[in-house]
C-alpha cells in the first residue's frame, strides 16, 4: 500500500514538474514573439533603408583645384501622424498607434542619424476642437513619441487637424500650434533652404489670416529673390543675405492636381480611389494659390502630406512634388517616410517602409495557433481525431 502510494505521489510529482517545463517554454515563445513584434521588427525593415546617394559633380575650383564638395543635409520627411485625442481615442487605439509611431521614429534616429526631421502637417487628430487641458495632453504625448537628441532639429506645420480648416482656424488655434513648433516659415541650414507654408491659411478670400499668411510669403520671396542677385538691387535694403539656392516647399496640402490617377506604386492611392476628383481647397490647394506658391518662391522641390498616400507630381518647368503617406498605421497598412540628402543645388531621395501592420497580426496569429497546438498535443485532444479517423478507415478497408 505504502509503494503504491509513493509511486502515485511520484508520477504525480513528474506531472507537475513536466506541465511546469511546459509553462515555462510557453511563457518564453510568448516573450519571444513579443519581443518581436513590438520592437525587433522594427530594426530588422528599417535597418534595410538607406540614404539616397547624390550624384558627384565633376570640376574644379579655382586654380584648377579639385572643387570642395558641397555640405549635405539628411532629413527625414514624414507626415501625417494624426495622434489621437480626448474625444475620438480609444485608450487600446492611442496605446497600439502611438507605441507603432514610437518605435519607428525611435529607431529609424538610432539607426539613420538624421540631422534634421520634418513633419508635414496633422501632427495631431483633434487640434481643431481640443480643449486647453486636452492639449496639452496630446503634446506631451507628442514629445514622449517623438523624442530626440538635441542635435537633431524637429520642425513642423500645420495641417487641418492641427489648426482646423479655412472655416475653423483662429488665431487662438494658430498660436497654440506655432507656441509647440516655432512660428518661422523660413528656415536655413547649410546652405539650404526651406519654406514651410500654413496651406490651411491660403484659402485666397482675404480673410485677415489669409492675408497675413500671404504676406509673409511675399516677404519671403522678396528675401530670396534679393539673396540670389550677385549684386543686390535697390529696395533689398540691408537685410542679411539668404543661401543662394532655391528653396524646397513644405506644406500640408498639395498644390493642385486633378486626382491621384498618375500615381503609382505600392503605398499610392487604392485603385477605387485614384480617380476621385479632388476638392479645391480642402483636398489639394486651389489652382490660383498654387501658380502663386510656384511664382512667388520658384521651389526645386515641394513635399506634401493630407492625401495618406503617395504621389510623384511634375509641375511648371519640371518642378517635383512628393505627397508623403501617412506615418501611422491608423491612416494605412504600410507606412512610410522619405529620406533626403540634400545639398544647395542638388537632393536625391528614397522612400523607407515601416513595418506592415497586416505582417505583424499575421505573426502574432501564426504563433498563437503554434502554442496552442503546443499546449493541446500532451493531453491528447489534438491526436484524437488522427486516431478516431484511423479507425474509421480501417473499418471502410475491411468492408
Amino acid at each position: 500500500m505504502a509503494s503504491s502510494r509513493l509511486g502515485a505521489r511520484g508520477q504525480c510529482l513528474r506531472l507537475l514538474k513536466t506541465r511546469g517545463f511546459l509553462l515555462l517554454k510557453l511563457l518564453a515563445a510568448v516573450l519571444a514573439v513579443l519581443l518581436f513584434c513590438e520592437f525587433l521588427i522594427y530594426y530588422l525593415v528599417i535597418f534595410q533603408c538607406s540614404w539616397p546617394e547624390l550624384k558627384t559633380a565633376e570640376g574644379a575650383g579655382a586654380l584648377g583645384a579639385p572643387k570642395a564638395p558641397e555640405p549635405e543635409l539628411r532629413a527625414m520627411f514624414l507626415a501625417d501622424t494624426h495622434l489621437l485625442g480626448a474625444v475620438r481615442g480609444h485608450w487600446l487605439d492611442k496605446l497600439r498607434r502611438e507605441w507603432q509611431m514610437e518605435r519607428a521614429f525611435q529607431t529609424a534616429l538610432w539607426l539613420l542619424q538624421p540631422e534634421v526631421v520634418f513633419i508635414l502637417g496633422d501632427v495631431f487628430d483633434e487640434g481643431k476642437w481640443s480643449s486647453p487641458k486636452a492639449w496639452a495632453d496630446d503634446v506631451g504625448r507628442f514629445w514622449k513619441v517623438f523624442r530626440h537628441p538635441p542635435h537633431v532639429q524637429l520642425w513642423a506645420v500645420a495641417g487641418n487637424h492641427d489648426i482646423g480648416f479655412h472655416y475653423q482656424m483662429d488665431t487662438y488655434r494658430i498660436k497654440r500650434f506655432e507656441k509647440v513648433f516655432s512660428p518661422e516659415r523660413l528656415f536655413s541650414w547649410k546652405g539650404i533652404n526651406f519654406v514651410m507654408v500654413n496651406s490651411v491659411a491660403l484659402e485666397g478670400d482675404g480673410c485677415d489670416i489669409c492675408s497675413r499668411a500671404e504676406a509673409e510669403l511675399l516677404e519671403i520671396s522678396h528675401w530670396l529673390n534679393c539673396s540670389q542677385e550677385e549684386h543686390r538691387p535697390h529696395g533689398c535694403g540691408d537685410r542679411q543675405r539668404l543661401p543662394a539656392s532655391a528653396p524646397i516647399l513644405l506644406q500640408h496640402f498639395p498644390l493642385y492636381r486633378k486626382n491621384d490617377a498618375n500615381c503609382s506604386g505600392e503605398d499610392a492611392a487604392p485603385p477605387d480611389e485614384k480617380y476621385t476628383l479632388f476638392k479645391e481647397r480642402y483636398d489639394v490647394l486651389s489652382q490660383e494659390v498654387s501658380r502663386k506658391l510656384l511664382w512667388w518662391l520658384r521651389p526645386r522641390l515641394v513635399l506634401s502630406g493630407h492625401t495618406h498616400s503617395a504621389c510623384e507630381v511634375q509641375h511648371g518647368a519640371g518642378i517635383l512634388e512628393i505627397s508623403v503617406p501617412s506615418f501611422s498605421w491608423r491612416n494605412r497598412n504600410n507606412p512610410s517616410f522619405i529620406m533626403g540628402s540634400i545639398t544647395p543645388m542638388d537632393y536625391a531621395l528614397a522612400k523607407c517602409y515601416l513595418p506592415r501592420e497586416d505582417m505583424v497580426l499575421t505573426t502574432y496569429c501564426v504563433a498563437a495557433g503554434c502554442l496552442m497546438l503546443i499546449t493541446l498535443i500532451p493531453t491528447g485532444l489534438v491526436s484524437a481525431p488522427f486516431h478516431f479517423g484511423r479507425r474509421v478507415l480501417r473499418k471502410f478497408k475491411t468492408m
